[in-house]
Order: C-alpha cells, then structure tokens, then sequence
C-alpha cells in the first residue's frame, strides 16, 4: 500500500485497541477485530472520541449510490482472495466505512449506506449464503458529506487493481461535477493529484458507449486504451471504422479479451485514416521544403540544418502562390 493509503486507514482505524464491537441492536461484547497501540482518537478540540465498532447482517447495508464500485460485477471468482482470506481469519478484519439512513429501531429498510466497503460486503454476504452463516458485516459508522465520502472512498480504492480504470473515470465524471462545479483544478487540488492524472481519466470516462460494449467488461477498460484510440477517433474516416468495428465486436458475443478488441479497434481505423500528404513541396539544391494544411493554418516540415537561402525560397514562393489563389 501507498503511505497516502496507509494514512486514510490509520485515521478510520484509530483507536480500536480499547474499543469493543458490538452486534447490531443487542449491545453485547464482541472480540475486538483489530489491535492498535492508542485507545482514542484526538480531536481538534483537544478532546477524545471513542470509535465503536459493529456487527450487522450485511442485508442491514446498501452501496452508496456515489460508491466508486461496480457492485454488480463483482463474482465469488473476483473477489475470491477475500473470501479465502476470511475463511482463513474466521472474521473480516477491516471494518467498512458506513453512514446511517435512518434511527435504529426506527423504519424499514436498510439502516445503513457502505462508502467504503463493497467487496467486503460482497464477501460476508457469500459467505452467510454458502454454508457460512456465523460471518457478520463489521462496519464503522461516520457522518460524512457526501464529497467527503467520495474522496474518502477514492483514497481507500486508488492504489487497488481490483477497481476497474474505467469504474474510477465514472466516478470521477460524476464528482467533478456533482462537488466541484466543473472545476477540474479544485477537484484536483482537493484529491491530491496533477491535474493530468485526473483529465487523462475524465476522457477515459468520455469513451464512446460502442466502444465500451466492445469489451468483455468494464473492468476491463483501461485509461491507455482510450489514451490510444483518441488520435484516430478525432478523424472522421477512422472514428466511422472503430465505432463499425466495435458494433462488430460487441455483436459477435464472442467476448474477446481486452488486448485482442483494442488491436482490431486500432487496425480498423488505420485502415481507413487519410494520409496526411504535403500540400507542397519546394524543391532546392540544399534541401527541400514540405508545407501542407492542418485545419485553417499551414506546417512547414524541413531539415534542421536547411540553409537560410533555401528556406527563404520556399517561403517567398509559398507567399507568391498564395497571393495568387
């Protein structure tokens, strides 16, 4: 893990070592899951907060709906690390980070949202409904903001690769307008990163709905994917190819694995992608001169160590022709 990951996780797990669980509506003692060296939490005020945390029927939970996670795309097979680490464990032992929906004892319905925490969830889940019924849901429960939330969630999942490239562009999408007004560099500021990272990764979430069914999943969409296919979707003629080519794909259903999409995506569009041709080429003894029209302006192409006389040429004659159009 990253320090900054270890950081976030020290300030939600800090203070559990005198800290007791509990099951969901009875209060009684449970084994602590975690040991830390502090008891407490400081608080700005000097005070100190004791952080108590529970167990629940995962069916008490539902994801966020800001959750960075594909919730529906997880598997026994994709999470199956956890749950073998759980079975090993006996227990889960990271608490999920949850805010509460309603008062307990208070209304139907789930009683809590999981900001951090899905695969966890997933995981104790499949374990009740196979054979497991003992596991239950350890979570701790915040009052958070909603942009506190997500970045908090971000900060947990980003240095994870079981979080799909292209599930962090959604939610990035999402935040950046839902938090930030728009404002990339705020939300780049406020989530520690370049301003590239996270505009490399809202193009990402940009990607065309015909090219994201192309691929077997969404977990399977990387940001150099669509770093890749951008050149070729900003010409006409080759973005008509890829987005025929991936239409072909995704009609197939023969689920291509992500390598093989992106190499047929790519070839149909240089297939089809005009050669960009020298609209002019200035002939002289010490070298030739290339100049051809990108957009509404014009690029001359030349040696480096052209002559001052052949250079001047190929511009004088480029001006006389133009003057003449």
């Amino acid at each position: 893990m990253s320090r900054k990951h270890d950081d976030i996780f020290n300030d939600v797990l800090n203070g559990l070592d005198e800290t007791e669980t509990r099951e969901d509506g009875a209060g009684r003692a449970q084994t602590r899951f975690l040991k830390r060296s502090t008891a407490m939490s400081e608080q700005v005020t000097g005070g100190r907060q004791e952080k108590v945390l529970r167990l629940v029927d995962p069916a008490s939970c539902v994801m966020w709906e800001g959750h960075n996670r594909a919730y529906e795309l997880l598997t026994p097979e994709n999470c199956a690390d956890l749950i073998e680490g759980m079975k090993a464990q006996g227990q889960q032992e990271f608490p999920a980070i949850v805010r509460r929906l309603r008062p307990a004892g208070q209304g139907d319905g789930p009683e809590f949202e999981v900001i951090c925490g899905a695969r966890r969830h997933f995981t104790v889940s499949w374990l009740r409904a196979n054979n497991y019924p003992q596991f239950r849901y350890l979570i701790e429960e915040r009052e958070l903001t909603d942009e506190e939330a997500f970045r908090l969630a971000d900060i947990e999942n980003r240095d994870r690769e079981d979080i799909s490239d292209y599930e962090r562009a959604r939610d990035y999408a999402r935040a950046v307008e839902a938090y930030y007004g728009g404002q990339q560099k705020l939300m780049a500021e406020r989530l520690q990163v370049s301003p590239g990272f996270l505009s490399r990764f809202l193009q990402l979430a940009k990607l065309e709905p015909e090219i994201v069914a192309a691929f077997p999943s969404i977990r399977d969409i990387k940001e150099l994917h669509a770093r890749q296919l951008r050149p070729l979707m900003a010409e006409p003629g080759a973005r008509e190819a890829v987005l025929a080519e991936a239409k072909a794909i995704a009609e197939e259903g023969a689920r291509l694995a992500a390598p093989a999409v992106l190499s047929r995506l790519k070839a149909a569009g240089k297939v089809t992608a005009p050669r960009k041709r020298s609209d002019r080429v200035v002939q002289h003894r010490d070298g030739n001169v290339s100049i051809r029209r990108k957009g509404k302006s014009y690029v001359m192409e030349f040696d480096a160590d052209l002559s001052d006389a052949a250079l001047r040429s190929a511009l004088d004659l480029f001006l006389k022709e133009r003057r003449t159009r």
